[in-house]
């Protein structure tokens, strides 16, 4: 597969922190990534039905042939060294748009967890939502400072 365009990230998430210090953390490494990066916040659904009314946002806020990974309670456990494997690989393979979804508390819609390319846990423990995309922005940051062979990831 060839490149249809550069490769851009999307960290998308439901909720909105941007005036909470959740919010500074995650905007903070975005704009030093080499890709062009975006985040955007999905208004948060209300009622028995949340997650579902949820789900629609963020796929709608991604191009339809983004890669999609969910963070997700059920996902796969990585390191960062395999993380920025992974960032690479698709990165070189084409994507055009890599899209992380990060769900609100009741987490993610199963229709976002179906459409998903691959789904990545942080790990067993809870984690609030808002800083999942902190340590997800961070995260990234490192995986770009790895490819790039520097020393930040000490």
């Amino acid at each position: 597969m060839t490149s249809r365009g550069p490769f851009a990230i999307a960290l998308v998430a439901v909720g909105r922190a941007r005036d909470r210090p959740e919010g500074a953390l995650t905007e903070r490494y975005p704009g030093q990534l080499p890709w062009p990066a975006r985040v955007v916040e999905i208004k948060e659904g209300a009622g028995p039905d949340r997650r579902r009314r949820e789900g629609a946002g963020p796929l709608a806020a991604l191009s339809e042939d983004a890669t999609v990974m969910a963070l997700d309670p059920g996902g796969q456990t990585v390191d960062s060294a395999a993380f920025a494997r992974r960032i690479a690989a698709w990165r070189d393979g084409g994507v055009r748009e890599l899209g992380f979804v990060i769900g609100g508390a009741d987490g993610l819609d199963p229709a976002v967890l179906e459409r998903a390319d691959a789904r990545l846990s942080l790990g067993a423990m809870t984690w609030p939502h808002l800083l999942v995309r902190a340590v997800i922005a961070e995260q990234l940051w490192r995986a770009a400072s790895l490819l790039a062979g520097h020393p930040y990831h000490r």
